[in-house]
């Protein structure tokens, strides 16, 4: 059974005033709070622990299982790449291209 439209719509109505009310509130923090060294830091490190989250749930995850697979072994040659100073684009092919053959072999 497919939900009323009419609720979906307010559903999405709901979320577009919450998202607009927390980019609100975000930037009616007061500058002096802002420049509290401690949040500097904070704010600094949060892109980097969610991309780290985002990048840990990708690479080892299958639904609620965890899985050891290709994906990891690209992530190790993107790591070792990453630590030589390789650039950026031929570290995500050569990440790529790990996967892609161990996934062909196995």
């Amino acid at each position: 059974m497919s939900p009323d439209p009419q609720v979906v719509w307010i559903g999405i109505a709901i979320m577009v005033v919450a998202c607009y009310a927390l980019k609100l509130a975000g930037l009616s923090v007061p500058e002096q709070a802002l420049d509290h060294p401690v949040v500097r830091r904070v704010t600094d490190l949060i892109p980097v622990a969610l991309l780290g989250a985002l990048i840990a749930v990708q690479v080892v995850a299958d639904g609620p299982r965890l899985v050891l697979d290709a994906r990891l072994a690209g992530l190790g040659v993107a790591a070792v790449l990453l630590a030589l100073r390789v650039p950026f684009l031929p570290v995500v092919v050569a990440a790529a291209a790990t996967a892609a053959v161990l996934r062909l072999l196995t």
